[in-house]
């Protein structure tokens, strides 16, 4: 005994022995952790999926994925070769030469794990297998290493040929489809053994991201490329000739059809939102219970009014619709409506248009004026010359923008031309602001993929701009939000099939939470113009779908393109955002009379009635019912004004004001202390009246004095002269500056 105790204390008074007793600690420790309870390959044929489900807002089902009853095993040699090659194609070129670990993919995954800090993997075949059935989508560095090490023991026990069997056999496809059988039956409608190369080619291509390349996915058009890229990747690698994979290409796929899911659009958008986080395996096979923000009632209304009244509008070539529904305070989606039909063939119905780039034609204009209004530099009451007016850009043609009426106006001043929608004082107000200024804003505003401001020109408020139907929800959502830009939100919570919570967010507790955009002074001013059914009335009627039975005090604002090739119509109060826009997937222009007021809006009114009927009833916050809206801002102060020039009446009798009058909201500090209206010498036209321009002969031409009005930009117009019809030049940037609304022109 006593000689073991000196053995043992001669062996740790050896500074090398202890080395080796620390080095075998640690190691022994280090294989503990990163092996222990490490699966056993025979798990491979024991897969047990629980389905998916996603619930709208009051826990009412809208999808269901699952697994269970989508596998049916078929042997490989029941497997095409065009769908093997295919497979070891685009997935693992050298499968039957390595032993399982692509070591240029691991060097690949190594590099770009430590100099990029991007955990990717360089999967093979084998690896794929084994991360599906016995492992799981954790990204870490030791759930890779059991993935090594059961790889190399898969590949010890099966068959080249079994990996691959088993490989197709197990792989997600998309959807409830999982092995190659039940992926040919779910897209083709066919045994597997029966598909041919282009079939095989675009299964082959789906393993990868299901939910992006599927044909049945939110981004069908994604499956055509994939499929493609795996036909080149067999010539690369000496499976098929190029020829065979040109006609491949050229093949049409005909598709079976799957019974429609309530919301398609949403749920598949919230589906790759899932994948995103959750990894395709989790989401397909791991019983996740989501619940979303979305409101089936609306939604079904949406879906409806969509189908009805595109279908009215068919012969004015109208194939499509849209709509979006948010609870701008909360950021909440209450409905998505991505076409008229998502099995719709003539317009291809799976593409989801709400969140496609789509001009906005004038419904971007309130954005403009609201910079304007944040800067002072108009108000409300503010006059612009509404007269043929060009504008001039160094390097570029001149610009001169015509009203959607092709008429010209007079003086308008700036409640009746955002609410008429007359585009020259819109391109006018732009000019005020400055392009890079309003394509920043705009960005602020919730519209992020605007790209740099030197790519836009002035049209930019006309809608020469793209934007998605969501982002505009968003932006819109800054006004009905009293200036506070909420970012918009789908899923509130998400569950294993257990209960445990795996992410939760509560919207009342987020209630304008976001980044505060613009004072309440402001949107107020926007809000109630868009609001004034007299101020649009010259150019809608009095009684428009932009007026909704019950709620007076709803502020919209429609757009159409000017080659008719969309057409929208947005409003909203602060119990809801409504977008809705209608117009052709391919982008081929609309005919006869659409436009804002006969093409969207009708849509917009039967979703926009609904949902405040709900608001209105408590169904999303009882403390909300039978509010006013939009409240005035102590930021905010009435006058009157002058109804012609927007300026203070001459005269301060009341009785005899010296002009027509009415009455204005203002920010404060910015009521106007002139009249604007100056009387001055000016060259008239002796044939016409009309002021002058700079092409009319001086022979022909006199000096009178009349009454003068200039606009903010400049231009000069005279109160009892007729509208020039001759354009006036007006240089961009503007070259001198522009008179601010209480200053003298």
């Amino acid at each position: 005994m006593k000689n073991a105790i000196k053995k043992i204390r001669n062996f740790f008074s050896s500074r090398r022995n202890i080395k080796k007793v620390i080095f075998f600690t640690v190691l022994i420790s280090s294989m503990s952790y990163l092996f222990w309870g490490i699966p056993l390959p025979i798990g491979l044929s024991n897969s047990q999926p629980v389905s998916t489900k996603i619930f709208d807002r009051n826990g009412k089902l809208i999808y269901e994925i699952y697994t269970d009853k989508k596998r049916t095993p078929v042997k490989l040699t029941e497997i095409p070769n065009y769908l093997k090659d295919a497979t070891i194609s685009i997935e693992d070129k050298d499968f039957y030469k390595h032993e399982g670990l692509s070591y240029t993919g691991i060097a690949r995954a190594l590099f770009n794990t430590v100099f990029k800090h991007e955990l990717q993997g360089g999967s093979t075949i084998t690896q794929q297998l084994v991360k599906n059935i016995l492992l799981s989508d954790e990204r870490t560095l030791k759930r890779k290493a059991q993935e090594a090490v059961l790889t190399m023991i898969v590949e010890g026990v099966y068959t080249k040929d079994q990996i691959l069997e088993m490989y197709l056999n197990s792989i997600p496809y998309g959807g409830t489809a999982y092995g190659i059988e039940a992926a040919s039956e779910t897209y083709f409608g066919k045994p597997a053994k029966d598909l041919d190369l282009a079939q095989s080619a675009l299964l082959a291509g789906l393993p990868q991201r299901p939910s992006t390349y599927s044909p049945f996915g939110a981004h069908p058009e994604l499956a055509k490329s994939r499929q493609e890229e795996v036909l080149k990747q067999m010539v690369a690698n000496g499976y098929i000739t190029q020829a065979q994979a040109d006609a491949a290409a050229a093949e049409t796929l005909t598709y079976t059809k799957i019974t429609p899911p309530q919301a398609p659009h949403f749920a598949l958008w919230i589906k790759e939102q899932l994948v995103d986080k959750y990894g395709e395996k989790t989401v397909d096979q791991g019983g996740l219970r989501v619940y979303t923000t979305l409101d089936l009632d609306v939604q079904n209304t949406a879906q409806l009014a969509v189908a009805t009244e595109v279908g009215k509008l068919k012969k004015q070539n109208v194939g499509n619709g849209a709509v979006i529904v948010t609870r701008p305070s909360t950021g909440e989606i209450l409905a998505m409506v991505g076409s008229k039909d998502y099995f719709a063939t003539d317009e291809d119905g799976k593409v989801n248009v709400t969140l496609a780039q789509r001009q906005p034609g004038s419904s971007i204009k309130p954005l403009n004026y609201a910079l304007a209004l944040k800067n002072e530099k108009v108000t409300p009451a503010t006059a612009f010359a509404d007269v043929p007016t060009c504008f001039q850009v160094a390097g570029q043609p001149l610009y001169c923008p015509v009203n959607y009426d092709h008429s010209f106006h007079g003086l308008v001043e700036a409640r009746f031309a955002l609410g008429n929608s007359y585009n020259i004082p819109a391109v006018k107000v732009l000019a005020l602001n400055g392009i890079t200024d309003f394509i920043n804003f705009a960005k602020e505003m919730g519209i992020t993929d605007l790209g740099n401001p030197d790519q836009y020109g002035l049209s930019a408020t006309l809608g020469g701009l793209e934007v998605t139907p969501y982002e505009m929800a968003e932006a819109y959502g800054v006004f009905a939000n009293q200036g506070i830009e909420q970012p918009l939100v789908a899923i509130t919570k998400v569950t294993d099939w257990k209960g445990n919570i795996l992410q939760e967010y509560d919207p009342a507790k987020n209630t304008l939470t976001g980044t505060r955009i613009l004072d309440p002074s402001v949107t107020f001013l926007i809000s109630h113009i868009l609001l004034d059914n007299n101020a649009r009335t010259a150019a809608f009627g009095p009684s428009s779908y932009l007026n909704v039975s019950g709620y007076p005090e709803v502020s919209v604002k429609t757009g159409t393109t000017n080659d008719r090739r969309d057409n929208w119509t947005i409003g909203y109060t602060s119990d809801a955002v409504v977008v809705t826009w209608v117009g052709n997937n391919d982008n081929s222009p609309m005919s006869g009379a659409v436009s804002g007021i006969s093409g969207a809006s009708p849509i917009w009114n039967k979703v926009m009635k609904t949902v405040l009927d709900k608001a209105e009833n408590g169904a999303y916050d009882p403390n909300e019912k039978g509010h006013t809206w939009p409240k005035q801002p102590d930021g905010v102060v009435g006058a009157t004004v002058c109804a012609d020039t927007g300026g203070l009446p001459p005269n301060p009798d009341p009785g005899n004001p010296g002009c027509p009058t009415r009455y204005e909201y203002f920010l404060q500090g910015t009521v106007p202390t002139t009249s604007f209206v100056v009387n001055q010498d000016v060259q008239i036209n002796s044939s016409t009246g009309q002021l002058a321009g700079p092409n009319d002969p001086p022979n022909q031409t006199h000096t009178e004095s009349h009454p003068i009005y200039t606009d903010p930009v400049g231009q000069m117009y005279c109160l009892n002269c007729p509208i020039a019809s001759e354009s006036a030049t007006i240089n961009y940037p503007l070259t001198q500056a522009s008179p601010t609304p209480t200053s003298n022109p």
